[in-house]
């Protein structure tokens, strides 16, 4: 039996980032069951064809670089009294210490056809590996369940592709957890004038077909049944459907191996202290496989990012250290493209405050990415949300057709410095006619400026 100081189960980016942390610290593994750790957040344009699906497969030397060892298989159970795991090889191995870190799987919810042929989810190789073979296949129309950013990305990918796509979600707006309403109508109307159709308001109850999926039923009783409207589901050499449901629902974690333990776990993951500690000594966990709080709210939330899970690991690996520090909680900062627009949203949307029971003022600039004068100024939008009445900014949210990743990482750090929107009016700012514009105005300063004027009309 092989004896390790600290086993890492999961080689995702939380497990990545432990071993090139902790490698050279502790005589180390990390478990992985996959072929490849990939970057699943590229994936669509993979099925876009825009990169290679090989430029996804980030190297073992990831992991094995600084020293820890890669096991190339999965926990069938964990021994928390003996501190040894049961590899599903029958290999056993002991920890010292052991860090659950195994992420999470696609939602497919338990609805009539769910094990239809053409119904999956998106977010393994595997999934991507059968999108690729629908379309070799001839698939004609896709149904995209889920209107958040990677559905969003997966209805441009497939619509690229001359699939006739259609792209389903409970809310009225698209990213509806990322942006608000006012800012997002523009990119949905360049959605559905790309030839993405957008169904709003919808609940799907049941996956159409008989045995190969050939569309899908709603809760308020209209369908989406291609085989009726008269178009193949089946390719003319009956190799398979040429019509696929896609769920891009969230995604749960993987935890079965910790059935039988005393782990306690909530209804978004493993629970765990500020620490990544569990409940049980020297058994930690961070990433997807976590249940944790948002930063604003102090409520468990869901965070399920690779962003996340990267400065959750850091934290844990600090701590494995002894450099004591504590992770304070999800912002949740996420950016994505919509065509010619650049979008991003961190903290809370305004719907999700209100639902809080925040009282809220929202503040608005809008410039341009370049002085006006010069060739190739894009607009840029910015809106921000603070607490009344200290003015707190616990939201914000840019549109823009330049990137603005870089922004949404500004408006968190605010957050994450507990800012108001009276701080931010005073940011120092830089300017040049390339990249941002005019001296005399900053859109940031101008949001917080509108949202400080709201508060002291109040």
């Amino acid at each position: 039996m092989d004896n390790f100081e600290l086993i890492v189960i999961g080689g995702g980016p939380a497990g990545i980032t432990l071993a090139k942390k902790l490698g050279e610290k502790f005589n180390m593994a990390v478990i992985r069951p996959e072929k490849h750790s990939m970057i699943y957040c590229a994936m669509p344009y993979v099925v876009e064809g825009i990169i290679p699906e090989e430029k996804t497969f980030k190297k073992d030397a990831l992991i094995t670089q600084n020293g820890a060892e890669l096991i190339k298989d999965s926990v069938a159970n964990i021994n928390e009294k003996e501190s040894k795991l049961q590899l599903k090889s029958g290999r056993i191995i002991s920890y010292k210490k052991l860090i659950i870190a195994t992420g999470a799987e696609p939602i497919i919810p338990e609805i009539s056809g769910i094990n239809f042929e053409g119904v999956i989810g998106f977010k393994t190789q595997e999934d991507l590996e059968k999108i690729f073979d629908f379309k070799k296949k001839g698939v004609k129309n896709a149904v995209i369940v889920g209107a958040g950013a990677i559905g969003v990305e997966l209805a441009q990918a497939l619509n690229a592709s001359n699939i006739n796509t259609y792209l389903v979600d409970m809310e009225q707006t698209i990213l509806s957890n990322m942006i608000d309403g006012e800012l997002i109508n523009e990119i949905q109307a360049e959605i559905i004038s790309n030839g993405i159709h957008f169904i709003p308001g919808e609940k799907v109850v049941a996956i159409k077909g008989n045995g190969v999926a050939t569309g899908v039923e709603f809760e308020s009783g209209n369908k989406l049944d291609f085989k009726t409207d008269d178009i193949n589901c089946v390719d003319d050499a009956g190799k398979g459907p040429t019509c696929i449901v896609i769920f891009a629902i969230g995604v749960s974690p993987v935890l079965n191996f910790i059935d039988g333990t005393s782990i306690e776990r909530g209804k978004n993951g493993i629970i765990v202290d500020p620490f990544m500690k569990t409940n049980v000594e020297n058994i930690f966990a961070c990433g997807d496989a976590v249940e944790f709080k948002s930063a604003i709210t102090d409520t468990p939330y869901s965070g399920k990012l690779a962003t996340n899970a990267v400065q959750m690991a850091r934290i844990l690996s600090d701590n494995l250290k002894g450099n004591k520090k504590e992770y304070r909680g999800f912002y949740n900062g996420t950016a994505t493209k919509v065509y010619s627009h650049f979008l991003g949203g961190t903290g809370l949307t305004e719907k999700a405050a209100k639902k809080f029971g925040f009282k809220i003022v929202s503040g608005y600039g809008e410039a341009t990415t370049m002085f006006p004068i010069m060739p190739g100024a894009k607009k840029i939008k910015v809106k921000i949300i603070a607490k009344v009445p200290d003015g707190t900014i616990i939201g914000g949210q840019i549109v823009s057709e330049e990137p603005v990743a870089a922004k949404i990482d500004l408006l968190t750090l605010a957050m994450q410095n507990k800012m108001k929107v009276e701080d931010l009016v005073d940011l120092a700012y830089s300017s040049q006619p390339y990249q941002s514009f005019f001296p005399a105005g900053n859109v940031m300063v101008m949001a917080a400026e509108d949202a400080f004027n709201k508060l002291k009309d109040l």
